[in-house]
């Protein structure tokens, strides 16, 4: 793997469902140890790329390659060992415990009865110390807050220890500081353990101001780039309608027209 220098390519990708494309001529490239959001207005298909990324359904035209090959020619095992999932689904079982569930990660490694090995215990056991859940892992995951939960979800993405870690909308329902603590946190997973992060969200000034790289659904040129470049070309101009929410450059925050 040393030698590759990018663990996620989409070249003239097209999406959507069914025969119905909602997003067409999509390039970017993605290197290990970077954050990157998927940004757009409802409904513009940030949700299907991500899905589409993580193999969850199939891709209407072009290329993605996940690492040296292309994402069709992974077997499933393949993709379990590189690819980690966090769907805004609810989860399968709230009677987990935070313990339980984020040991769920090392699926893709135990053997047919699920067993752990002692590795995959420092492991799980890390994650939860990572992720500041040591107090709360005896808990079950239906006792949890929404901030607390999201945390569990995404430690147990880690404890999967894939190079890449795909999130759809990680902020949801939670205020402010919570927001934030959790995009700091997926900051710090890309940069300390050279994870590459890819997660749609709403919260595009907060992306602005702490991911590595942004791609722009907007259904037209679908701009990708680190955000001082998409700043200075205008992008987050053309997302909303001018009379109603104006972006400022300067500092890169939206204003509403009053």
């Amino acid at each position: 793997m040393a030698h590759q220098t990018h663990i996620l390519e989409a070249n003239n990708l097209a999406i959507g469902y069914g025969n119905q494309e909602i997003i067409s001529n999509l390039d970017f490239k993605l290197p290990l140890g970077e954050l990157c959001a998927i940004v757009g207005i409802n409904g513009v298909g940030k949700s299907t790329l991500l899905r589409t990324l993580g193999h969850l359904q199939p891709m209407l035209g072009g290329t993605i390659n996940l690492g040296d090959k292309a994402l069709l020619e992974h077997s499933n095992k393949e993709i379990a060992r590189q690819i980690s999932l966090v769907l805004t689904e609810p989860i399968a079982s709230k009677n987990l415990t935070v313990a339980e569930l984020i040991a769920l990660g090392r699926q893709p490694y135990t053997n047919w009865l699920g067993n752990l090995t002692q590795e995959d215990k420092v492991h799980v056991k890390k994650c939860i110390d990572d992720f500041e859940l040591t107090h709360l892992k005896n808990k079950k995951c239906h006792q949890l807050s929404d901030g607390q939960l999201q945390r569990a979800l995404v430690a147990r993405a880690m404890a999967q220890d894939t190079p890449l870690i795909l999130l759809d909308e990680p902020t949801t329902h939670l205020d402010l500081y919570h927001k934030v603590q959790i995009l700091k946190l997926l900051q710090k997973l890309a940069h300390s353990f050279n994870k590459t992060i890819v997660f749609t969200t709403h919260e595009i000034e907060l992306a602005i101001q702490l991911c590595d790289k942004m791609i722009v659904l907007d259904n037209a040129s679908n701009p990708f780039g680190n955000p001082c470049e998409l700043i200075e070309a205008g992008h987050f101009d053309r997302l909303f309608p001018k009379e109603m929410v104006q972006f400022d450059p300067k500092s890169g925050s939206f204003k509403v027209v009053k």
